[in-house]
């Protein structure tokens, strides 16, 4: 029994192994077809990374020459290395991102090390003995120091691998000028080869293809404005539906982006801060200067995600278990919705004076309609007759009305913050025509407009009137002439 039990246990082992080798190009095929539609729809999301790798390839070929020329390794020697190797370190996505690692450990660098040079000049006033404990001692006070100042929340932000790069190259200056006899030229030509590497980085990042900070995070906020425009310009549709149509919605509302695309805003304050901070690094680029009002963006973003928030509560909503009775729900609709169609036209007319970088006062008379919207809210529930009604069946209902009053007084922040944008920014003027386009025969009157300076310091204006024609072909009226009425004097 164990002999044929053993052969029996052998040739399952056997038929599975060949059948896995016979099942494996099959399978390697189907996984390059996989990694290949991979790497596709990495580039088609955006073509920008095949750029930025192509941008990289370039910069360390560049810097491999101080190896392969003969000329330049001469006069830099193994230290050339330290080009590749910033290069590696410091090149980044965006311009802002590259320019602030470059410049951080530039600036650190050259810190670090003319202090690594004073602090071994120093120790060795102290004699071979006495060397090695003050450069401990000076080691662990800048090293202290430097550390303790990365936990302050602006150096942080801004200059914490630049403090970071000050630590490591003072330390490793600090430490080598104890055994290195010519520390000087070592820490020359380190310095020069760094200084090459990164400076070979900011001159591709900036003049090939830039992939600009500042302008993502200006699309970026404008687009979380558009998704939350897209979805409270479809909520009051969705949620205020008659109980025969909520059947028939539920199956299909998987379908309707709209419905989630909002989730993106909820974990967007690290990228808007991480963009905002690359921003400010950058230098002034097409209608962004050097001193663009970059924070006010991250203002924009909190509000919006604020909104998305409330968003959230009131999503549950839709679809629900629990739904309210439609007597209540019909108390209410028109509010509801008219709030909700409002806010979307407003906050989508933000996105909109954003994108274009125009006056956004377009969306100030849809602010007002919420707003209006708002207070008739309150009055259909005051006139409505809630003695008798059913506590639990009320409650879905008066959350959603109390949440999209949050969300009128949240587009009204995000309108303000848009509108002090558009000033700090100098957003362009729309200029709107004071009189609409008429018919020409609704001109009745045609004249001349002159200002005259008057004796008493007063400015006047006269208005001479012409007689003109009102004779029209749509309505077969004969010539008529308005007759002339003179100058009016007019005081502004």
């Amino acid at each position: 029994m164990d002999i044929e039990s053993t052969a029996q246990e052998k040739s399952r082992f056997f038929a599975g192994a060949s059948g896995q080798v016979k099942s494996l190009p099959g399978n390697l095929k189907v996984r390059v077809i996989s990694i290949s539609k991979s790497i596709k729809k990495l580039g088609q999301d955006d073509p920008r990374r095949l750029t930025h790798s192509m941008k990289v390839g370039l910069a360390l070929t560049l810097v491999s020459l101080l190896y392969y020329a003969r000329p330049l390794y001469d006069g830099f020697g193994v230290s050339g290395m330290w080009a590749v190797l910033t290069v590696v370190v410091l090149f980044e996505f965006t311009v802002g991102g590259t320019l602030s690692k470059s410049l951080n450990r530039g600036f650190a660098t050259l810190l670090a090390g003319f202090l690594g040079l004073g602090a071994d000049y120093f120790a060795r006033l102290f004699g071979k003995k006495g060397e090695p404990i003050v450069l401990g001692i000076l080691v662990f006070l800048l090293a202290a120091a430097a550390t303790f100042s990365r936990f302050f929340p602006r150096i942080k932000a801004r200059y914490d691998y630049g403090v970071l790069v000050f630590i490591l190259t003072f330390s490793l200056v600090a430490v080598s000028g104890y055994r290195v006899d010519e520390l000087v030229v070592v820490a020359y030509q380190r310095l020069s080869t760094i200084i090459m590497g990164g400076a070979t980085c900011m001159l591709i990042s900036i003049f090939i293809c830039p992939v600009w900070a500042g302008e993502d995070l200006h699309k970026a906020v404008a687009s979380n404005l558009e998704k939350l425009a897209s979805y409270l310009e479809g909520f009051g549709g969705e949620y205020f539906q008659s109980c025969e149509d909520l059947g028939k919605a539920v199956g299909s509302k998987d379908g309707k982006s709209f419905l989630q695309g909002y989730k993106s805003i909820l974990n967007s304050k690290n990228s808007d801060e991480s963009l905002a901070n690359f921003a400010r690094w950058e230098p002034g680029h097409g209608r962004f200067p050097l001193r663009h009002p970059w924070k006010h963006y991250l203002k924009i973003g909190a509000l919006a995600r604020q909104c998305a928030y409330q968003i959230e509560a009131i999503n549950g909503c839709i679809g629900s278990d629990i739904q309210a009775s439609q007597e209540f729900k019909s108390k209410i609709e028109g509010s509801c919705t008219r709030m909700s169609a409002e806010c979307a036209k407003a906050v989508k007319a933000l996105a909109t004076a954003m994108k274009t970088m125009t006056d956004p006062s377009s969306a100030n008379p849809h602010v007002e309609n919420a707003k209006a919207a708002m207070r008739d809210l309150k009055f259909a529930l005051k006139a409505a007759s809630l003695q008798n009604a059913d506590f639990l069946a009320i409650v879905p209902a008066a959350t959603v009305a109390s949440v999209l009053v949050e969300i009128v007084k949240c587009v009204e922040k995000i309108s303000e913050a848009v509108h002090e944008l558009s000033q700090l920014a100098h957003f362009t003027k729309t200029l709107e025509p004071t009189v609409s386009p008429e018919k020409p025969q609704q001109l009745l009157h045609r004249g001349i407009i002159q200002p005259v300076s008057g004796g008493d310091g007063n400015d006047n204006v006269v208005i001479t009137i012409h007689e003109i024609s009102t004779d029209s072909p749509e309505n077969g009226k004969p010539d008529q002439k308005v007759p002339k009425t003179g100058q009016r004097l007019m005081e502004v």
